[in-house]
């Protein structure tokens, strides 16, 4: 950046921004807490996707007294695109500059981490979900309470076991929003996380119900008169991301720092009966 002014813009580093950015997106962002990232190394070093191989079904068949038969396995190939492109750019005024302090750029960091992580929540939260693994419908949502709560998520765990999403290795997530987890709380079936003894929840859980560990996204708005809460295991999505840039200019027209950013994710539901989805109608419409 040019001029002589030894302030915190002046002081603006791109690669220790990229790294701290890249930091707080891995901790706090609700999402990536419900994802795998199996494949972002191989993207990082391929370009903007890579292809995925999920291995066929084996059978089981009774020997007898013949020749055995081999059945010719047939691996579903996938892609997985980074097809969203996301950027943050904003301008520093040379006398907003020389009055800032280092704790300015912390901050300007936690609101592009913040603006990030809404448009990528709510892409994650939209992602494809088996027909058979829907609790409710568009034309009868679901009527939550406090008394009834426990029993549809129930309902939701139980439509992941019976697809076999389930495992002693692959604790199923649930992502609610405010609103359903004021009824949660009133629930005595909920487990809050101070409770959950010497079990690891996932980083910003706030307990377990049904088995499934909560977490709170306010990305979860409703629609159309409804909310769709969303369950799972880490299976069902693999996630890529990249902070492709982060760079400094001076803005010919002013005296002016311009700051922008580049973010480049995709996602692929790689196993959509390791998804569930509950349709409440929103109380609010009531």
């Amino acid at each position: 950046m040019s001029g002589n002014n030894t302030n915190a813009y002046n002081a603006f580093i791109p690669e220790i921004w990229s790294q701290k950015l890249n930091s707080m997106l891995e901790k706090e962002c609700v999402m990536l807490q419900c994802v795998n990232r199996n494949y972002e190394g191989e993207i990082k070093n391929q370009g903007d996707k890579v292809n995925i191989i999920t291995p066929a079904d084996v059978s089981v068949s009774t020997l007898g007294t013949g020749s055995i038969s081999y059945s010719e396995l047939e691996p579903d190939t996938q892609e997985l695109l980074i097809d969203q492109k996301k950027f943050f750019a904003f301008k520093i005024n040379d006398v907003a500059s020389v009055q800032a302090n280092t704790d300015i750029m912390e901050a300007h960091l936690a609101n592009a981490k913040k603006a990030i992580e809404q448009v990528q929540d709510s892409y994650l939260l939209g992602q494809h979900i088996h027909t058979a693994n829907i609790v409710g419908s568009d034309d009868s949502p679901v009527e939550l309470s406090k008394t009834t709560i426990y029993e549809k998520f129930v309902n939701l765990a139980l439509t992941l076991k019976n697809s076999d999403a389930v495992s002693a290795s692959k604790r199923p997530w649930v992502v609610i929003n405010p609103t359903v987890e004021s009824y949660l709380l009133q629930s005595t079936e909920f487990i809050g996380a101070h409770n959950v003894a010497d079990e690891t929840l996932r980083e910003g859980a706030v307990g377990r119900i049904a088995g499934m560990d909560v977490l709170v996204s306010t990305n979860l708005t409703p629609v159309g008169g409804k909310f769709y809460v969303l369950a799972g295991t880490n299976d069902a999505i693999t996630f890529a991301s990249q902070l492709a840039k982060i760079e400094s200019l001076r803005d010919k027209d002013s005296f002016s720092d311009l700051i922008r950013g580049l973010y480049l994710y995709g996602a692929k539901t790689v196993q959509p009966k390791a998804l569930a989805k509950l349709v409440i109608a929103d109380p609010s419409e009531a």
